[in-house]
């Protein structure tokens, strides 16, 4: 770009909205672990945790948190950091690539500093060996010079707690995960909890809802309190405009239909993957990368993004032919099934079976 042309005012726009969004994603998160909604197991294991680290004096334990995106485990962190009245500091596993990036960040920690780590499944092998003896006995060895004449020269660590984020457990190598001693799974929240949620950002948005605009936007959360807070918002703006900023059932289910998410809190996207499905391929089976292709997305977008929540409503499932349509995203869209998918559940079990396309 020319250093005499303007930045375009639609790209100004959508930076200047998202950062909006996440300034009030930001002010939504609670602080403290008694005001978290939800995961009561793991609230009540972390809190046991916290005391007992606060009595003894010490850093406590190293955490691993693992669980599907939005449900709390940065917010969880931060909530950690402030039970513990000590600093954190924020990077995630893609920003390091090499180990003298995470020597970097490890060598400046003070003590007792929480050291919160996203995605951390995807940091770099020898950023991860290296993590290992931080981990255990607060050492890194930092290597100086090349070839024969290289010197590792060991570095002391202050007492810290790394907080470890993941949304794929399954990778992380068993020498890491051991290292932690504390591991929350965070699981999909429950429409009541979710009103909860919904009740709280309201207040705090200054959003005037009833309890049956809050269940409604419950209800079509997904069981992520992250969907939850967005679509408030969004709800919020409908009524601001086209109603007297009243939030109730009507109203949410008149502003999420302008927003594409239907009763199940299927979006776009979501319905896209069935009418495919079921319309150009007769409910399946059809492979991920033809799926992808016949709704205009990645397959990689259609696997990670829409694929979850339609397999955990029970509307698509994975077979080692394909994925095909249940007999309730028929039913969804308003479809008859054939009589294949309306046979007895027993006359399919191989069909159902579990696998990838």
């Amino acid at each position: 770009m020319s250093p005499y042309e303007s930045e375009p005012v639609d790209r100004l726009v959508t930076a200047s909205a998202d950062g909006e969004d996440q300034a009030v994603e930001a002010a939504l998160r609670p602080r403290l672990l008694e005001e978290f909604i939800g995961q009561e197991r793991v609230r009540e294991q972390l809190s046991l945790v916290l005391q007992a680290a606060r009595q003894r004096g010490a850093a406590p334990d190293h955490v691993l948190l693992s669980g599907p995106p939005g449900l709390g485990k940065t917010t969880l962190s931060m909530i950690i950091a402030a039970e513990l009245n000590a600093p954190i500091r924020i990077t995630s596993g893609p920003a390091i690539q090499h180990a003298g990036d995470l020597a970097a960040i490890l060598s400046s920690l003070t003590e007792g500093e929480v050291l919160f780590l996203d995605e951390i499944h995807r940091m770099s092998r020898p950023a991860e060996e290296m993590l290992y003896m931080a981990m255990e006995d607060f050492r890194v060895d930092v290597i100086v010079g090349k070839g024969p004449g290289a010197t590792a020269i060991p570095l002391e660590l202050p007492p810290f707690t790394l907080v470890g984020a993941t949304t794929r457990a399954g990778l992380l190598p068993p020498p890491l995960r051991d290292r932690f001693g504390f591991t929350g799974h965070m699981e999909f929240y429950a429409p009541a909890e979710l009103q909860r949620v919904v009740h709280r950002s309201a207040g705090l948005l200054d959003v005037e809802i009833d309890p049956a605009g809050a269940a409604e936007i419950a209800g079509r959360s997904r069981g992520t309190p992250r969907i939850a807070n967005r679509l408030l918002r969004r709800v919020r703006d409908f009524a601001q405009v086209r109603h007297d900023g009243l939030v109730t059932r009507e109203i949410a289910a008149q502003a999420l239909e302008v927003y594409e998410v239907d009763a199940r809190g299927l979006d776009r996207l979501d319905r896209a993957v069935l009418q495919a499905l079921l319309k150009l391929f007769g409910g399946g089976p059809v492979g991920l990368s033809t799926l992808a292709v016949a709704v205009g997305e990645e397959a990689e977008t259609v696997e990670e993004v829409a694929e979850p929540f339609l397999v955990r409503e029970g509307l698509l499932a994975r077979t080692p032919r394909g994925r095909i349509a249940t007999a309730a995203a028929w039913q969804h869209l308003g479809m008859t099934p054939p009589q294949s998918v309306r046979a007895p559940r027993g006359a399919q079990s191989e069909l159902w079976a579990d696998g990838e396309a």
